[in-house]
């Protein structure tokens, strides 16, 4: 990610500070649109503010998603500044994907 993306969410770049299973919506509507990233340890002005359980959600989020959605996406785990992150890379889908009978596109 370039410095200039850690700057400024965008449709394709969402931050958050810690994960919630709700945040399963954001990546169904990055699925369903161009795709996107999902940074879980980031404050909503793209400071680093690092995640506590970031080997776990490293081991649980792949399948959480690949369970719920049927998607498959990339996870990896970042490291700025001593601090660890969860980066959630997610493909555009070629058919529409649902969570929990929903519809979610990103626009």
């Amino acid at each position: 990610m370039s410095e200039k993306d850690k700057r400024k969410e965008n449709q394709m770049l969402e931050w958050k500070e810690s994960w919630r299973d709700e945040y399963l919506k954001w990546i169904c509507g990055f699925a369903n649109a161009d795709g996107g990233t999902l940074v879980i340890g980031r404050d909503d002005q793209g400071k680093a503010v690092g995640v506590k359980d970031a080997k776990k959600l490293l081991e649980d989020l792949p399948n959480k998603i690949r369970d719920v959605l049927g998607i498959m996406v990339d996870v990896r785990r970042q490291t700025e500044k001593k601090l660890e992150l969860i980066e959630i890379r997610v493909d555009a889908y070629p058919y529409p994907i649902n969570y929990k009978g929903q519809y979610h596109y990103r626009s």
